[in-house]
């Protein structure tokens, strides 16, 4: 199998699904938010704080398209989506999966929405970040799984049968 590639929004579980799904897969794992801190050596907020979100998805998407995984679980980035170059590098080599949920449960999901990196514009709300990256993640994604209600081992099991059926 080539490799995974989740994409979503922060708080529906792609580094935790990410971690699951390539021991399930036999795959190796790589987390694009950890390669960027350490590409860096700051905290994606810090880099989020001095970059702006301009700057910071610019250096997200030059730091993905330097990415040469193989049969690699990639966990990405909730602003990913939006970069076109950034995508279009991640699917010639790999499956998009959208790990859907819907808006209450993510905003449930997030409790450090100042501090944990999100590329928010001045004045924009998590529910208008939600709705403008919809769009991004059904278009990138060749398999959406709807997470809602699942826990996590329930949704790698789907996500493995899905994957399975992909590519069989």
């Amino acid at each position: 199998m080539a490799n995974v590639v989740l994409i979503g929004m922060p708080g529906c579980g792609k580094s935790t699904l990410g971690v699951l799904l390539a021991k399930a897969l036999q795959m190796d794992f790589v987390d694009t938010d950890l390669v960027m801190q350490n590409q860096y050596g700051k905290p994606l907020q810090q880099l989020v704080d001095e970059l702006g979100t301009e700057g910071f998805s610019q250096a997200e998407e030059n730091c993905i398209c330097q990415l040469k995984p193989d049969r690699t679980v990639i966990a990405t980035g909730g602003s990913v989506a939006l970069e076109e170059r950034a995508m279009e590098h991640l699917s010639q080599s790999g499956t998009i999966v959208f790990i859907k949920l819907c808006y209450q449960t993510i905003e449930s999901r997030l409790h450090n929405i100042a501090t944990r990196g999100i590329t928010l514009q001045k004045g924009q709300t998590l529910r208008d970040l939600y709705e403008l990256r919809q769009p991004y993640y059904h278009r990138w994604g060749q398999i959406i799984v709807e997470a809602d209600g699942l826990d996590v081992e329930q949704t790698v099991a789907l996500l493995v049968n899905r994957l399975k059926e992909e590519h069989s």
